[in-house]
């Protein structure tokens, strides 16, 4: 068996095991105000680490791109309460035309 395919299985089995852990914490830590609060923020600050590497990274290198533009562009129409669709294609909208102004 090659290392790719022994990290591959490690990781599983790993994730299985992380998840199994999940499953057996007892309610009673559960139900405690801290413990509630930093589970429904933890997805939170995962998805916005994936958005931040995505935005300003390219490979090892930080970039600042078009991209933060669009990103920006998101936020704001998000402040502003926008409908989703109208975030999205903003966000693209403006990363576009700073691309084609650029050139």
């Amino acid at each position: 068996m090659s290392g790719l395919w022994l990290a591959v299985l490690a990781g599983g089995v790993g994730c299985y095991l992380l998840k199994l852990a999940g499953l057996a914490v007892p309610p009673a830590v559960l139900d405690r105000g801290w413990v509630r609060r930093t589970a429904d923020l933890v997805p939170v600050a995962l998805l916005a680490a994936l958005v931040a590497v995505q935005v300003a990274s390219d490979g090892p290198r930080l970039v600042l791109d078009a991209r933060v533009a669009g990103l920006a562009a998101a936020v704001v129409l998000l402040v502003l309460r926008a409908p989703f669709l109208l975030v999205v294609a903003g966000a693209a909208a403006s990363a576009a035309l700073l691309r084609l102004l650029a050139g």
